[in-house]
């Protein structure tokens, strides 16, 4: 399952020298011409605040945990290392435990079926060496508690065996001389009477050969994953994030239409927070696409439209936040307006940096950097499909046009990365004057850019508002430099480790980690 390190790295051009980036580990690496089961593919991924651990959730409904363990040897932690002149190895990771989070459903009443697919995971606050995270399908969002139990066991008694007459057992020469039959205790069975009295509890003498345990070791443990809390019958439509609060105590999920606040002590009820339904639906013109908290403002979050709009809200404002406190959208070009300006402008992801100041968000074409503190416009834009405008007509037949891709930022904001068609993914330099532009495969060697993947089925959204157009044939494409694009293959999950340049990325049902 897992594998060793490797070579690789990319380049750009002018500005902040571009990482070179190198292949860490891979967990699940199918064989050439090795089907892949649906239920396997990875559909979330996500680490930790401290990046000790990592999580991973498949179609299946199976949520797979992974630690650190390059950080553990010998007691000597990254930053010591690096402060003594100790060679700094690459990250590396190990299988943890796994667990099934989600079981496929039916719902009766609508005639719907549910989907195990794992939409999102979230990690929340440790406590007592537990692990705390939130999973979620399509409806149902469940709080998950990860533990390493001790298993014990009896090492040494308070007597040697061989001269007991049996464990708790009173030898002979101890046994009352009452003909009335006795019990375990050594109580007679009569002992509930009205003259029941002490004397007749235990035999003159006492209990001399009562064996108890004196040692008890624990050396193995097991780890348990306990389902805490259920949060259900909430949303009407599919579920496409949840988001903990840097309070602690509650968490967002939103659907297409609607973003509920929960207390994570609380599964029963819910405060709907977001409505965008018109009261007819044939008025709708934008749904919700994504949501997330604030990282460090507890009272402020934002959520991304179909129509490539971010709003930021503020909760103190009042209790039903349909009004946005702050709008980020990009205003056309005159002219540019076409039959895809739309399709390709919804957003299908959005990401605070580490300090709150910026949101990174994902749209079909581009990624975007936005400053929350000016609304006039991205302060970055980088494209990763501009070589793809000229087919949009094909990816809309393919039903390729509706992928969503993450996206994500490094932990000091220096970066960001997201993925694409042939197992691709891009990193980009976002400080000041950086031009670097670097794409990555996601492979033992990352710079390879062909890489023979089979096809795999795809399954429909059932009933998500998102238009779905029937999958039709998919053909490999190239772009100007004749790189072959496989639109069945494609890197839509991707997480950057919250403090070094470590990125875990899925492609298919395989796990791939680079480091810089």
């Amino acid at each position: 399952m897992s594998g060793g390190g490797g070579g690789g790295g990319g380049g750009g051009s002018g500005g902040e020298a571009s990482l070179e980036w190198k292949f860490s580990q891979v967990f699940g690496e199918r064989a050439a011409g090795e089907e892949v089961q649906e239920v396997d593919i990875i559909s979330a991924i996500e680490f930790d605040k401290s990046g000790d651990h990592l999580a991973t959730g498949d179609r299946g409904g199976r949520v797979v945990l992974f630690e650190r363990t390059d950080t553990k040897d010998n007691g000597i932690n990254r930053r010591d290392m690096e402060r003594v002149d100790y060679p700094v190895r690459h990250p590396e990771f190990r299988y943890k435990t796994e667990f099934q989070s989600h079981e496929p459903e039916f719902d009766y009443l609508k005639s719907l079926e549910i989907e195990e697919k794992i939409n999102k995971i979230r990690w929340c606050q440790t406590a007592n060496s537990a692990l705390f995270l939130l999973s979620t399908n399509d409806k149902t969002i469940k709080f998950w508690k990860v533990q390493e139990k001790k298993v014990k066991k009896i090492s040494e008694m308070n007597m040697d065996a061989n001269k007991a007459s049996g464990n708790g057992c009173i030898p002979n020469s101890s046994v009352s001389s009452s003909s009335k039959p006795h019990l375990a205790n050594g109580a007679y069975a009569d002992k509930f009477s009205s003259s029941l009295n002490d004397d007749l509890l235990f035999p003159p003498g006492g209990i001399s050969a009562l064996r108890l345990p004196v040692v008890v070791t624990s050396n193995e443990t097991s780890l348990l994953a306990r389902c805490r809390r259920v949060y259900a019958h909430a949303h009407d439509y599919h579920i496409n994030s949840i988001s903990n609060n840097s309070d602690g105590e509650t968490f967002i999920s939103a659907d297409d239409l609607r973003i509920n606040l929960w207390n994570l002590e609380i599964s029963s009820q819910s405060f709907n927070i977001v409505d965008v339904k018109p009261q007819n639906m044939e008025d709708l013109t934008e749904v919700i696409t994504s949501a997330e908290f604030h990282p460090s403002h507890c009272n402020t979050l934002a959520y991304s439209s179909s129509k490539g709009s971010i709003r930021l809200i503020d909760l103190r404002q009042s209790a039903l936040c349909d009004s946005h406190a702050k709008l980020f959208e990009e205003q056309e070009a005159p002219g540019s307006r076409s039959f895809f300006t739309e399709i390709i402008a919804s957003i299908s992801d959005i990401k605070f940096a580490r300090d709150g100041r910026y949101i990174l968000s994902r749209d079909y074409m581009t990624l975007k950097l936005w400053d929350i503190n000016m609304d006039s416009g991205p302060v970055a834009t980088f494209q990763v499909h501009e070589h793809l405008r000229p087919k949009l007509c094909d990816l809309y037949e393919n039903d390729s046009i509706f992928d969503k891709f993450e996206c994500c930022l490094s932990g000091d904001g220096q970066r960001v990365a997201t993925g694409s068609y042939s197992n691709l993914f891009r990193v980009f330099g976002c400080a000041p004057g950086s031009t670097e532009a670097t794409t990555l495969e996601a492979s033992k060697n990352p710079m390879r850019r062909q890489v023979q993947t089979p096809s795999r089925p795809s399954r429909s959204l059932g009933s998500s508002i998102t238009r779905v157009v029937r999958r039709g044939s998919e053909s490999p494409s190239t772009d100007s430099n004749g790189n072959s694009f496989d639109f069945t293959t494609k890197l839509l999950h991707l997480a950057w480790h919250p403090s070094e340049n470590s990125i875990a990325c899925a492609a298919a049902n395989s796990l791939y980690m680079y480091y810089a």
